[in-house]
């Protein structure tokens, strides 16, 4: 019994060695691809010029949409940006506020551990400040160091968990010990 096993052809002008590598057909990273050779996958590779018939302004374009996997950042109005939901749930927060901040008037006292003190010194605000002077300062780093408004750079956004991240203890903090 034979056995034929079917190679396919170099996909090159009048070549017809097996066609092993894959080589694009265009440039808008499909999938689709020709199967070509060795010796013709590496003279299509040293000729590939992907921006080849752009001008240089959509060849910028590319380059800045290639910082964020081409993909469009989201506004801060979208209704599922991570931000918008965060910042959200801060307002939503205002009846809750309130309590929290009679009672700490009416207690005048917490004893703050050590993250805590790290997170009044992140938000740059004294240690005890009121709950309604907290959220107003997050409120404005978020609106200072939000990525969107700084030309998308990711740096922005590691400073923005940061914020958030002593916020959310703080937060949880002043709920906690107020409502014992």
């Amino acid at each position: 019994m034979y056995y034929y096993i079917m190679k396919t052809i170099c996909d090159w002008n009048n070549c017809f060695e097996a066609g092993e590598y894959r080589a694009p057909i265009e440039k808008d990273n499909s999938k689709n691809y020709r199967l070509l050779c060795l010796k013709h996958v590496k003279e299509f590779n040293k000729n590939w010029n992907y921006f080849s018939g752009m001008s240089d302004e959509q060849v910028v374009d590319f380059l800045k949409s290639d910082m964020t996997w081409h993909k469009k950042t989201q506004k801060f109005s979208s209704s599922d940006n991570f931000f918008k939901v965060l910042w959200n749930n801060v307002l939503s927060d205002s009846s809750t506020n309130k309590n929290l901040r009679d009672e700490f008037i009416e207690k005048n006292k917490i004893d703050f551990n050590q993250n805590d003190i790290k997170a009044f010194g992140i938000l740059g605000v004294k240690v005890g400040l009121k709950w309604d002077k907290i959220q107003e300062k997050f409120k404005k780093l978020v609106k200072k160091f939000h990525p969107d408004i700084n030309a998308g750079d990711k740096s922005f956004e590691e400073k923005l968990k940061v914020i958030t991240l002593a916020y959310t203890q703080l937060k949880n903090t002043y709920r906690h010990k107020i409502g014992k």
